[in-house]
C-alpha cells in the first residue's frame, strides 16, 4: 500500500466527486499535470468540512468544500480561506500552498479549493506504527506545538491579506454575541447550565491585547510533523483564521488539548482521547506558562478565554450534531455528539462559575 492510501479513506458514500468533471477542471487550471487517471480518496478525521486527497501519475493535491447540507452563515467560506492560505503561505512554511479556488457548484457541487499536499505525521489518538511514546517526545511535541504558535502570533498581520480581510475592534465582543447566536440557531435540546454560563460570558469580556493573526482552530491533529517530530511540516484548517485576540487562539487551542485527569466525556467525547493524554505532553498549565514566558503576553484573564473556548466548541460540535439530526449528513460518528455538547457546556460553566 503506498502513501497515497495509507493515510486516507475510500470516499464515504453520498460524499463522492464527480471525477470526470473534477479532473477536466484540473487540466484546465493547473499548468504540467501529468497523464494518467485521476484518482480520489478522502481523508477520514475532520467533521465538518469535506477533504479530498487528489492524485494524478506523481501529482498530489488535497480539495477542501463544505460539508453536505445547509450550513451557518459566513462559515465553511472556502474563498476566504483561499486568500487567507495564498498571502500566509509566503510568510508562515506551516501553511500549504493554495493552488486555485473554484465556485462553480457544477464540478463539486459547492465552492472548492485545492491546494498543495503535505506529507508527515499527524497525531490523533495514537503514535504511527513503530514510533515510540516516549515522554520526551511528548514533552518536544508540546513545545514544538507552543513555539509555533508564538510564531503565528508573531507575525505582521498588516503586511499580510488579512489587514483587509478582518477587523480586530470589538473581536471578543463580537465573538461571544456571534457564537451564542450560532449555538441558538442550532439548539436541539434544553441544557441546564446554558442561561447562566451565556449571562457569564457577557458580563466578563476582558480588554483584548494587541491583536494577531489567530489559526482559531490550533490543535494537534490539524498540525503535520517531520518524520523526526523536530519540525511542523503543515498546518491545516484555516477556516476560521483572522486577525483578533491572540489569546482567544490560546483559549481554543486549550479546549482541545485534553490532559489525562480530564473528566472522561471530555476526553472521549470525539472518540479514543488523543495522545496529549499520554506521559510527557504538557498539562495545560504548562502549555500557557510556556506560551506566556515565549510571547511576553498578560495571561491574567486566561480563565475567561477558556470558559469561552469550551463554549465555542460545544456550539461547533451542536452545529455538526445538528446536522446530523436533520439527516443532512449519516456519519456515525456524529449520533452521539448531543452527550458531548452538554458535557462541554457543563465543563464551561463549572471553569466559569467557581
Amino acid at each position: 500500500m503506498n502513501v497515497f492510501s495509507e493515510t486516507t479513506i475510500r470516499v464515504r458514500k453520498g460524499e463522492e466527486i464527480e471525477k470526470t468533471k473534477l479532473e477536466k477542471f484540473l487540466r484546465s487550471s493547473i499548468e504540467r499535470l501529468p497523464e494518467g487517471e485521476l484518482e480520489i480518496r478522502q481523508f477520514g478525521a475532520g467533521h465538518s468540512n469535506l477533504t479530498y486527497a487528489l492524485k494524478i501519475g506523481d501529482w498530489e493535491g488535497v480539495l477542501r468544500r463544505p460539508p453536505l447540507g445547509p450550513v451557518a452563515p459566513k462559515a465553511h467560506d472556502m474563498e476566504r480561506e483561499y486568500k487567507i492560505l495564498k498571502s500566509l503561505s509566503q510568510v508562515f512554511p506551516a501553511a500549504p500552498k493554495p493552488y486555485v479556488f473554484s465556485d462553480d457548484p457544477a464540478i463539486t457541487g459547492s465552492p472548492f479549493f485545492i491546494m498543495e499536499r503535505r506529507h508527515g505525521h499527524v497525531l490523533d489518538t495514537e503514535f504511527p506504527e513503530g514510533v515510540q511514546a516516549r515522554p520526551e517526545l511528548g514533552r518536544a511535541i508540546s513545545e514544538k506545538m507552543v513555539d509555533t504558535l508564538v510564531e503565528l502570533h508573531a507575525i505582521d498581520y498588516t503586511r499580510t491579506a488579512l489587514a483587509e480581510m478582518a477587523k480586530p475592534d470589538g473581536f471578543m465582543e463580537r465573538q461571544v454575541a456571534g457564537w451564542i447566536g450560532r449555538y441558538e440557531r442550532a439548539k436541539t435540546d434544553e441544557i441546564a447550565e446554558y442561561d447562566s454560563l451565556k449571562q457569564w460570558l457577557a458580563d466578563n469580556i476582558p480588554v483584548s491585547q494587541e491583536p494577531s493573526i489567530i489559526h482559531y482552530d490550533f490543535k494537534l491533529n490539524n498540525a503535520m510533523f517531520s518524520e523526526d517530530f523536530s519540525e511542523m511540516t503543515g498546518l491545516f484548517d484555516w477556516e476560521m483564521t483572522t486577525v483578533g485576540d491572540p489569546l482567544a487562539d490560546l483559549g481554543a487551542a486549550m479546549s482541545y488539548w485534553i490532559q489525562n485527569d480530564d473528566p472522561e466525556l471530555l476526553k472521549a467525547g470525539m472518540g479514543k482521547p488523543p495522545v496529549t493524554v499520554k506521559e510527557g505532553f504538557y498539562t495545560r498549565e504548562e502549555f500557557i506558562r510556556r506560551y506566556a514566558e515565549k510571547s511576553g503576553r498578560d495571561i491574567t484573564h486566561i480563565d475567561f478565554y477558556l470558559t469561552f473556548a469550551y463554549f465555542k466548541l460545544a456550539v461547533i460540535v451542536q452545529q455538526i450534531y445538528f446536522r446530523y439530526k436533520n439527516g443532512q449528513t449519516q456519519d456515525p460518528r456524529f449520533a452521539h455528539f448531543d452527550r458531548f455538547v452538554k458535557s462541554l457546556i457543563r465543563h464551561a460553566h463549572d471553569t466559569a462559575i467557581k
